[in-house]
């Protein structure tokens, strides 16, 4: 198309320009669209050619007067900063900050437009006051998220819920004659095994949500304008002394393995109850809440984002990984058992979460490491327990025959264990040596193919217990308190199990057993104890019928029974059944064979003696007499002989 020229005067030539130019600028295009614009005019009629420098011209004096004004606001920033920082904080002050957010985007509008043929001075200026506008918000970021930092409420967090049983007395790791016991609920209500509260609410705010708005922007600018590595540096650097302040506030500290292993029991144990809700409160509150917090900041920016929370979390995350790693490496004593398996419980429930949220492939590797060796040191502090039960040889008898205190330790021991049944089902296994042993057992009735890894292993060890307690009732010279010591001590260990959740694992036929074992305990020791009072009271031996039975054998025989009786008042009312129900049907059993035997001796032959001289010397007791006297047996409580006289006269 050919272009067409009219010859017009200067004024026309002026006025189309100005048309031509005030149309162009009233649409308010983009630089690139005007310039397209302006090819097409000039394609139409040559007097417009000298539109585009007109423009362009008209353009950069604008550009350069919006940048010197965006210029002013960013050194009048600079000049009273300290001052206007410490009267008002920029998210105090919504105005003044929207004004300098407007002004970097000035300058860097204005940067993204320059090119190398620019003035240098120009490049310069524009440099310079990027310069300062970053290390201006550099400051404020920093400043924003200190001042918007929500201090940590760990009573909040955490339910009133805790579960109580048993206290486990430490007697560092050993069992011997100085062996110290659970203290039982009924008896000392102060002591528990605590496992933890519930965890409340775990969706908290680490910043203040109306920061977060300012934070993004400022962010969002310094990552635009190449400020990046700082922009990271200054978010991890906070955030990351933020995190070990709330570290501080759940009670753990930055100890080295060494430190942790040097730690007395009571000591260690408190601390190893504070990291297990520190590793709960970790992950689930303050991981999953700078996970969002960095999401919400750097939204868009991949990269950065995953930076700065993997910088932040990984101090933290390890600080109490390390902690755990000491444990699991430590020595191994039974009042442990129970605290590394909470522990482990704990890393194995936040270790999905933790290996969602994580990117960081060497913290996740860390945290299932540590997973490793605490289960390998629940199974290595397992072992050595049964080891000690099996081998504990103290020597001390009970002199009252009652619950010795290794079978109190064991059987408690044992109670809490079973609240751990699922995770040491994953963690124990039944090996070669375990199947022959539980095979060797009399237990071919008791169903162990069926049994889980857990009920499997406590059975051996009860069998242990069980075992050795035979052997401790050898220290005992008397057959009768033999049979005491086993019955109680049985009768102690199927209470607790007929009463937990041990019966589970057990099962019922293991229960009746025991009883029948019980049972006979009480046969052999009525059999031991009341054997030679009982021959007394026999006719063998005296001397023909019942009319003339001789007067000296049956003197000699009231006399030796009077003798037994007393000998076994003496001694057993200082032995002690702790079970009432137990005590009464041994006090039962006694009455059933000694007072009818008794009755039926004093009706045959004691009319002999009651008509003679002295005969009270002989026929000290009724039987009502024997029969309230045996009601003072087993109580625990030594006889005064005398005592026992007086009330026969």
């Amino acid at each position: 198309m050919t272009t067409t020229t009219t010859s017009v005067g200067g004024g026309g030539e002026d006025r189309v320009l100005a048309t031509a130019q005030q149309i162009v600028k009233s649409l308010n295009t983009p630089k690139e669209v005007r310039e397209d614009m302006l090819l097409i005019f000039s394609s139409f009629d040559n007097r417009l050619s000298n539109i585009t420098n007109l423009i362009n011209g008209e353009d950069s004096k604008a550009d350069e007067d919006r940048f010197g004004e965006a210029e002013k606001v960013i050194f009048r920033w600079e000049s009273n900063s300290e001052a206007h920082r410490n009267s008002v904080p920029w998210e105090e002050s919504p105005v003044e900050a929207a004004e300098y957010l407007a002004a970097v985007d000035e300058i860097l509008t204005h940067m993204e437009g320059l090119s190398v043929r620019s003035d240098n001075e120009l490049v310069d200026r524009v440099e310079n006051a990027l310069q300062i506008a970053m290390t201006r918000l550099e400051d404020e970021f920093r400043h924003i998220l200190i001042r918007n930092t929500v201090p940590l409420d760990s009573d909040r967090l955490y339910g009133s819920i805790r579960r109580v049983s048993l206290s486990f007395a430490s007697n560092d790791g050993e069992i011997d004659d100085e062996f110290e016991s659970f203290g039982e609920e009924d008896r000392d209500a102060g002591r528990f095994h605590e496992r933890g509260g519930s965890l409340g609410d775990t969706d908290v705010d680490l910043i203040h949500p109306d920061a977060v708005v300012e934070l993004k922007e400022i962010a969002e600018r310094m990552i635009r304008s190449g400020y990046e590595k700082e922009c990271v540096q200054v978010y991890s650097s906070v955030r990351r002394d933020a995190l070990d302040e709330c570290l501080v506030i759940l009670g753990v500290e930055k100890l080295s393995i060494e430190e942790v292993q040097k730690i007395e029991w009571k000591s260690l144990d408190e601390k190893m109850k504070k990291w297990i809700q520190a590793v709960k409160i970790g992950v689930r509150v303050l991981i999953n809440g700078e996970r969002r917090l960095s999401d919400q900041i750097f939204e868009g920016i991949d990269e950065t984002r995953e930076c700065c929370f993997n910088d932040t979390s990984k101090g933290c995350i390890m600080q109490l990984l390390n902690f755990g790693e000491a444990v699991a490496i430590g020595r191994r004593s039974p009042e442990k058992l129970f605290r590394i398996l909470d522990m482990y419980d704990a890393v194995a429930d936040v270790l999905p979460d933790l290996q969602q949220m994580m990117t960081d492939a060497y913290v996740v590797g860390e945290a299932r490491g540590v997973l490793d060796a605490l289960g390998d040191a629940a199974r290595g502090t397992f072992a050595e327990f049964e080891n000690a039960v099996q081998t504990e040889a103290s020597k001390k008898p009970m002199l009252s025959g009652e619950i010795h205190p290794l079978t109190r330790y064991v059987m408690n021991y044992v109670r809490l264990l079973v609240d751990y049944s699922d995770t040491l089902n994953l963690l124990l296994d039944t090996g070669e040596e375990e199947l022959q042993r539980l095979q060797g057992l009399p237990n071919d009735d008791l169903g162990i193919d069926s049994m889980s890894p857990i009920g499997r292993r406590l059975l051996l060890l009860i069998s242990n217990l069980e075992a050795n307690l035979e052997e401790k009732s050898r220290v005992y010279d008397d057959g009768a308190m033999q049979s005491v010591f086993l019955m109680n001590n049985i009768q102690y260990i199927v209470q607790k199990v007929k009463d937990s959740e041990i019966r589970k694992l057990l099962g019922d036929q293991w229960v009746r057993k025991r009883r029948g074992q019980v049972r006979q305990y009480a046969t052999g020791y009525l059999r031991a104890a009341w054997s030679k009072a009982l021959s007394c009271l026999k006719d063998e031996g005296i001397g023909g019928s019942t009319s003339n039975a001789s007067r000296m054998a049956l003197k000699e025989r009231f006399k030796n029974f009077n003798a037994h009786f007393e000998e076994i008042y003496r001694t057993q009312t200082a032995w002690k059944v702790p079970d009432a129900q137990l005590r009464e049907e041994l006090r039962i059993s006694i009455s059933e064979k000694v007072i009818p035997a008794y009755r039926s001796f004093m009706g045959r032959f004691g009319s002999q003696l009651e008509s003679g001289r002295h005969a009270g010397k002989y026929i000290k007791y009724t039987a009502d007499d024997l029969e309230s006297y045996v009601l003072d047996l087993f109580e625990g409580t030594p006889c005064v002989l005398h005592h026992l006289r007086r009330k026969s006269t």
